[in-house]
């Protein structure tokens, strides 16, 4: 489940109808990303990897694509079924229905625990409890997140248009990134971009929680705004998105606190 910020309803019903943009728009993860991990946590193919709010798989088929065996966690239906089919031919990945607080998934049964774009909807101390359970002894736990960077021009007028049009709340807390690890992690951060055509512009913003939706009274201005700032910066028919690719990784202490290294 990727998304935005929790709030006091159900988050896992908040994509069901956002899984088509979702699928085709959202920026996936830099494969530099294993490299980093193999360095720093001994990352090899074989591993066993549980992705929590797996999605339409993007964080997992990084993981694939080295050779690791990933099970992904995801208990909103339409997105767990759009992985599902997304990754049909992989042999080494499953899917199964469950959520950060409780996996379903056996004991002591993985090297690594991910979550991208998804953290924020965790309860960190009960997620803390459910790693620490399923995670092999020196196991570890990576969150990955995607942040758009405050780059001038394009980038800038975009995030312009998002606070004018959405209420973009996806921003992650650090505060909570120490309580579901409980104790020392460390961060990374790694380049990515994703180059995008005009409707792939619109369904990029469309495809977060926080935007409105066809029918909604700001949709219509909001797509005009899109399409008005692609005109002006596109090149050869198309305007590349800037990001930041935050990798925060350590143990999971059982009963800790918090702590960065």
């Amino acid at each position: 489940m990727s998304g935005e910020r929790r709030t006091g309803y159900d988050p896992t019903l908040r994509f069901s109808s956002r899984v088509g943009d979702y699928e085709r728009f959202r920026p996936g993860y830099p494969q530099e990303l294993v490299g980093l991990l193999g360095r720093e946590c001994g990352l090899g193919p074989g591993e066993r990897v549980a992705d929590i709010g797996c999605g339409t798989g993007l964080l997992a088929r990084v993981f694939l694509e080295f050779g690791c065996e990933v099970t992904g966690v995801e208990p909103n239906r339409e997105m767990r079924q759009a992985g599902e089919r997304i990754l049909a031919g992989e042999p080494r990945f499953e899917m199964t229905d469950g959520r950060a607080e409780a996996t379903g998934l056996a004991t002591a049964g993985f090297d690594f625990i991910t979550a991208g774009q998804a953290f924020h909807w965790f309860d960190p101390p009960a997620a803390r409890a459910e790693f620490h359970r399923i995670l092999r002894p020196e196991g570890w736990l990576v969150l990955v997140w995607n942040e758009r960077q405050r780059a001038p021009g394009f980038m800038t007028e975009y995030e312009a248009l998002v606070r004018q049009f959405a209420n973009d709340s996806s921003r992650i807390d650090e505060a909570d990134i120490g309580r579901v690890f409980g104790g020392p992690f460390r961060q990374a951060r790694l380049d990515n971009r994703q180059s995008l055509d005009g409707d792939g512009l619109i369904g990029r913003l469309t495809s977060s929680s926080y935007a409105p939706l066809p029918g909604a009274a700001n949709y219509q201005a909001m797509v005009d705004g899109l399409r008005e700032l692609f005109a002006r910066y596109q090149q050869h028919g198309r305007v590349t998105m800037l990001y930041d690719t935050h990798v925060y990784y350590g143990h999971v202490v059982e009963g800790g606190t918090r702590g960065e290294s």
